[in-house]
C-alpha cells in the first residue's frame, strides 16, 4: 500500500495540473442535460450521496454538475453547536498546536505558517502559540464552507501554487503540500484574536469562490492582497466559501484551543463542535 501510495504522489509532478483542473471545469460547468446528468447521477452512485438532505432533493433539477455539487441543505441538515465548529464536512485529518509556527500536514511531515499564509512573516507572528485544524472535504458531502466562529473579514490574499491531490495519500509523501498548491488565504479578526481561514486548491478543483466576492481563483502569477472597503462580518455558521469540486480548509487561530479529543481521520460535520478556547 505505501509503495502504490508513493507512485500516486509521484505521478503528479509532471502532470499539467492546472490544465487538467480547469478542463475539469469546463465539464462540471457544462449545462449540457444528457452531460450534466450523466455526470451527476454518476457521482451519486461512486461515492452513495445522500440527497434526501439536499434543499433540491431531485438531481436533475440542478443546471450544472457544479450546481449540483455545492448543493444548498434543508435548514435543520447541519445543526450548529457550541464553541468551534467545523467549517465543513469532512475528515479532520490534523489538529493541535502551532509548534515553533509549524503545523503538522501528516506524520513526520510539518510546515510553516508563514509560508502557507503567504510569505507574510509579520502575519504568521500573529499566530504563534495558537492552534490549527484541518479539514478535508469528503467528496459525497455537503460542498460549502462556513465559519467556525464570528469574525470580521481583514483582507483576503490569493496565493498562486501548483495543484497537487490533497488526499491523505498525497499527504503522506508531498512536502509543505498545503503550503504549495494555489490558495485563498481569508484573515478575519474576532473577539479571540485573528483567524485565517485557507482555502486550499486541488487537482481537478475548478475554482474557489467566497460569498463576498464570488468566484477568485484561478489567477495566476503572484500573490494577490485585495481589501475591501465595507467591514464584512460573517456569523459563525455563516457561508462564506465553496469549492467547485473539493478541497480542503486549514483554519489557524490566534489563541490556544482545547479541541474535543477524537482520533486523526475522523468526520466531522458542519456546524459540529470541534473544541473551544
Amino acid at each position: 500500500m505505501t509503495v502504490s501510495q508513493h507512485t500516486f504522489s509521484l505521478l503528479q509532478y509532471p502532470l499539467p495540473q492546472h490544465a487538467l483542473s480547469r478542463l475539469t471545469g469546463k465539464f462540471a460547468q457544462c449545462d449540457n442535460p444528457w452531460v450534466k446528468n450523466t455526470l451527476i447521477n454518476a457521482f451519486i452512485k461512486r461515492f452513495n450521496v445522500d440527497m434526501s438532505q439536499a434543499l433540491e432533493p431531485d438531481p436533475t433539477a440542478y443546471a450544472t454538475f457544479n450546481d449540483f455539487f455545492t448543493r444548498a441543505l434543508k435548514a435543520d441538515a447541519r445543526p450548529i453547536h457550541e464553541g468551534i465548529i467545523s467549517p465543513a464536512d469532512g475528515t479532520l485529518s490534523q489538529y493541535g498546536r502551532l509548534q515553533a509556527g509549524q503545523l503538522v500536514q501528516a506524520k513526520g511531515h510539518t510546515y510553516s505558517a508563514q509560508t502557507l499564509l503567504g510569505g507574510d512573516t509579520a502575519l504568521a507572528e500573529e499566530f504563534l502559540g495558537g492552534s490549527f485544524a484541518t479539514v478535508y472535504l469528503s467528496p459525497k458531502d455537503y460542498h460549502r464552507v462556513h465559519m467556525p466562529v464570528t469574525g470580521t473579514l481583514r483582507e483576503m490574499v490569493y496565493v498562486p501554487g501548483r495543484l497537487f491531490s490533497v488526499n491523505q495519500a498525497t499527504a503522506n509523501y508531498v512536502p509543505g503540500l498545503f503550503a504549495r498548491n494555489e490558495r485563498l488565504v481569508c484573515i478575519f479578526d474576532t473577539e479571540q484574536g485573528p483567524l485565517a481561514m485557507v482555502l486550499v486548491g486541488a487537482m481537478i478543483v475548478a475554482a474557489i469562490e467566497t460569498v463576498w466576492s464570488g468566484q477568485v481563483t484561478p489567477l495566476s502569477g503572484h500573490p494577490q492582497r485585495m481589501q475591501f472597503g465595507q467591514p464584512i462580518t460573517l456569523e459563525k455558521g455563516a457561508e462564506m466559501g465553496r469549492f467547485k469540486l473539493g478541497s480542503t480548509v486549514v483554519m489557524c487561530f490566534a489563541k490556544a484551543v482545547n479541541f474535543t479529543e477524537r482520533p486523526l481521520a475522523s468526520m466531522v460535520s458542519m456546524g459540529e463542535s470541534l473544541g473551544s478556547y
